[in-house]
């Protein structure tokens, strides 16, 4: 038991040691809006480490394709929490993941859902890193780290689980928004 309470501190310090570093960058972060809804992919989405990087930002690169964790409570949450009736894409493909109907304010610091818009988008797959047992959440499009799913916490919602999801990664488009052209990366050395 002695040996489990150790693990779990660690883990838990090192996750407070990753999210103090990432605060700063986080801060120049905010959950991008736009006026349209990206072009909804229809296969797998296959990029190179360079064309991510090209395409989102070193946060956004972090998180979906490192499986980073942004700080709770940042600036993006802020801005989750004010924004009104949509849906949220994914950062990195465009894949339709999570609407306004659907969320809910569950004081963890991070977005969350009780359910996803679009299932077969979605990936739940078992994570046991940091000594836990979790179910991480993946875009079914680009494979990129969306966040976690949790279970049985009693939340006042019609299915009782929370899609916690890191905002960096989440698009967000108001209700009536059009698609426009799928994001293209960068041209080598622009940015």
């Amino acid at each position: 038991m002695k040996k489990l309470v150790i693990v779990v501190l660690c883990a838990v310090g090192g996750l407070l040691i990753a999210t103090s570093i990432a605060q700063e960058n986080a801060k120049k972060e905010v959950m991008k809006t736009q006026e349209t809804a990206p072009a909804a992919p229809t296969a797998k989405v296959e990029k190179t480490d360079a064309e991510w990087k090209a395409i989102l930002t070193p946060e956004q690169y972090r998180v979906l394709r490192q499986a980073g964790t942004e700080p709770a409570h940042s600036a993006v949450y802020k801005q989750f929490k004010e924004q009104g009736g949509g849906t949220y894409f994914c950062a990195g493909c465009g894949a339709e993941l999570f609407s306004s109907k659907h969320k809910f304010d569950s004081h963890c610091g991070w977005p969350s859902f009780y359910d996803a818009t679009d299932n077969k988008n979605v990936i739940l797959k078992d994570d046991v890193s940091f000594g836990m047992i979790r179910t991480e959440v993946l875009c079914a499009k680009c494979n990129g780290h969306l966040g976690h799913l949790f279970k049985g916490e009693g939340f006042d919602t019609p299915k009782d689980q929370r899609y916690c999801i890191n905002g960096v990664t989440l698009l967000f488009v108001p209700e009536g928004g059009k698609t426009p052209e799928a994001k293209a990366p960068a041209e080598e050395g622009k940015q």
